[in-house]
């Protein structure tokens, strides 16, 4: 098996005895287990590579429950929102198209991430960031799933002055990914209860737990 390079794109996810490894420049995510994830905790102890996530179980479904990854808003935010949101989607997305196939997910990081210097959201200027997304993406004929819609959100909150609010996560039963916004409590915005199951591996200090 090989094992991918340490860098400080690289983040780590522990679940029992495997390890996901996901690389935020390329998107690409590789399970370890045994020797092989022993050797690359050992790899971690050098360099400029974050430090493992603990990834807690998530409630057993045995691959029966289903949820919604996104849920559609009732409230309908401002116009001046709305307007700012479509502008921001339409940088996401083009951010996504343009450029290497092969390091589109590190773009639609570095622009999630563009506000981590500023101060939280709070939970109601959380809210209408992601209903404003959601709103303008009724009107792109593009994919706009839970990491196009959650860049963009972030990316419009960093607009107004609020930032660290991006959170892409892991859950178990099977393993998987989902990206969502955080309010100044770090509780997840607009989302279903099964966010929770998801604990964040990326943010200026990652924890086990749902969100921090």
């Amino acid at each position: 098996m090989n094992i991918p390079v340490a860098s400080r794109h690289t983040r780590t996810a522990l679940t029992g005895p495997v390890g996901v490894v996901v690389n935020y420049r390329t998107g690409s995510t590789v399970v370890l287990t045994g020797e092989p994830l022993s050797r690359w905790l050992g790899s971690l102890k050098d360099g400029d590579a974050p430090p493992p996530v603990t990834v807690r179980p998530s409630e057993s479904s045995w691959g029966t429950s289903e949820a919604s990854a996104r849920l559609d808003a009732v409230d309908l935010a401002p116009w001046s929102w709305r307007v700012a949101a479509t502008v921001a989607l339409a940088v996401t997305l083009t951010a996504r198209h343009l450029g290497r196939r092969r390091t589109r997910f590190g773009r639609l990081v570095r622009l999630a991430e563009a506000g981590r210097t500023l101060p939280p959201p709070s939970r109601a200027h959380a809210s209408l960031a992601v209903r404003s997304v959601r709103w303008a993406a009724r009107l792109f004929p593009a994919r706009v799933a839970c990491l196009e819609e959650s860049t963009t959100a972030a990316l419009l909150l960093a607009a107004g002055g609020r930032g660290r609010a991006w959170r892409h996560g892991i859950a178990t039963d099977p393993i998987r990914m989902h990206a969502w916004i955080c309010d100044v409590h770090g509780q997840p915005v607009e989302e279903p209860d099964q966010t929770r199951d998801y604990s964040p591996i990326n943010g200026p200090e990652p924890t086990s737990k749902g969100c921090p």
